[in-house]
């Protein structure tokens, strides 16, 4: 469960993937359900905002926002839980 809300784990490793991958996630302030997400393929704007806000819990995301947009930046802890999560090698 991400901050309160089910989603499917194939999403949630699309999320995370991408994270990895850029080391930044960007995601307009639009929680309407059917509003997808420009980057990550059959993911909502909300479901990328829920997961963001699960790693910035942990503290493995830093989170700046402006102008209508949310940005979050990876952390060297945040690179090593997704390391982990998504079995790459060190």
């Amino acid at each position: 469960m991400v901050a309160g809300m089910l989603m499917p784990l194939d999403q949630l490793r699309a999320i995370y993937e991408v994270l990895f991958r850029e080391g930044v996630m960007v995601a307009k302030k639009d929680r309407r359900p059917r509003s997808l997400h420009p980057h990550v393929p059959g993911v909502t704007n909300l479901q990328v905002m829920r997961a963001m806000a699960s790693l910035r819990a942990r503290g493995l995301v830093r989170e700046t926002f402006a102008w209508r947009h949310f940005y979050w930046y990876l952390t060297n802890e945040g690179i090593a839980h997704l390391r982990q999560y998504l079995h790459l090698p060190p």
